[in-house]
């Protein structure tokens, strides 16, 4: 990755509220904080904070027990981030995700300099071709597409907004046979090419396949928000095809 400066203002975005983070004064956030998110008894009272060193922002998990979801979606970029661990946000806009009690809770960060963007990717031409990526078919991406829907349209988002398969196979007009039997396609393809959580022991379909799907999708940038106007289409289609 290409780390390039950026004078940006730093600032934490929640619940429709701006707030500016200043240098040398750390931002935290938990249930009394910088950031009051929610005074749920599950939240740390300073959870989380954002804080500047050597040039760069941290983020710091100053919990115990609760961990955070870092995501840069558009850079196909997921972490978690444990109690005791930190990490630097280079990524301009980053979503935090976190957990507490039955309340899951999204924060928003804009980071100043500096900022990574995408690598350069080089093509070459001519010599042996690197086998590990399948070749998928368009209905085998829409399938990955649907499940990872809510994640592309909203960064952040956690694996509670990807669909079951029902929902996943009305959202394409699809029958949930034809659903599941792409999904199926997909998983032998990938754990094939030794993709974990494809297959559980013995052979057995994995319970939390759908999560690993999109995960693999989402890093190795298979999908993107580009695509999801193919959702649309593809269920009009199959509305039209139904009526005639």
């Amino acid at each position: 990755m290409t780390v390039q400066p950026e004078a940006t203002t730093t600032f934490v975005e929640y619940c429709g509220e701006r707030l500016p983070v200043l240098s040398g004064k750390p931002f935290y956030i938990g249930r009394e904080a910088t950031l009051t998110v929610d005074d749920n008894p599950y939240l740390h009272r300073r959870f989380l904070v954002l804080h500047d060193e050597n040039g760069m922002w941290w983020l710091t998990n100053l919990g115990t027990h609760l961990s955070a979801t870092v995501t840069a979606a558009d850079l196909g970029f997921t972490a978690t981030l444990g109690p005791g661990a930190r990490m630097p946000l280079v990524f301009g806009r980053t979503s935090i995700v976190f957990t507490a009690g039955p309340t899951t809770y999204e924060v928003q960060v804009q980071a100043g300099s500096p900022n990574v963007s995408a690598p350069t990717v080089e093509r070459f031409v001519g010599g042996d071709t690197t086998r590990g990526v399948p070749n998928f078919t368009e209905s085998q991406r829409l399938a990955m597409l649907v499940l990872a829907e809510a994640i592309l349209k909203r960064d952040g988002t956690g694996a509670s907004a990807i669909p079951s398969s029902a929902q996943a196979a009305a959202r394409l007009g699809w029958s949930l046979t034809k659903f599941n039997r792409k999904l199926d396609n997909v998983c032998d393809k990938l754990d094939m090419i030794g993709v974990s959580g494809m297959r559980a022991g013995g052979g057995k379909l994995a319970s939390n396949r759908r999560l690993r799907l999109v995960e693999y999708a989402l890093s190795t940038r298979v999908i993107s928000r580009a695509d999801l106007p193919l959702l649309d289409a593809e269920y009009a289609r199959n509305q039209s095809s139904d009526q005639q």
